[in-house]
């Protein structure tokens, strides 16, 4: 009679940090050009900043927006997939385990929420 193996049980991979990052990072880049041209001059200028520069940005973005857009939503809604997935794992990590360090998810979660900021109000202030 062949004896059956107990089957080993491994814990799930924690989620990589540069995916989360760099899929916010272009998330970001794209909310920021979606709102080049109307929602970010807007907001500069209230601040009392000049807004010369974003002429160039607008002017190149402005052509691809709706791809932009597309684009900016579902790097920021990856991002904050695999935010989740490392919040997740970091609960279950350990003192000795390996996660991803607190300062790495709080700046993700910052550049999510600029980057959704930034998004709607590209997408309201056309």
């Amino acid at each position: 009679m062949a004896e059956i193996s107990p089957v080993e049980t491994r814990p799930p991979a924690p989620p990589k940090a540069s995916a989360s990052a760099l899929l916010t990072l272009g998330g970001l880049a794209a909310a920021f050009g979606v709102a080049a041209c109307c929602a970010l001059p807007l907001l500069l200028i209230s601040l009392g900043l000049g807004t010369a520069w974003l002429g160039g940005v607008a002017s190149v973005s402005a052509p691809n927006r709706s791809l932009l857009l597309v684009f900016a939503a579902l790097a920021l809604a990856g991002g904050a997939i695999y935010l989740w997935r490392q919040q997740r794992y970091a609960a279950t990590c350990g003192p000795n385990g390996v996660c991803t360090p607190p300062v790495v998810r709080l700046l993700t979660l910052v550049g999510l929420i600029v980057g959704v900021v930034l998004l709607i109000a590209g997408y309201l202030y056309v």
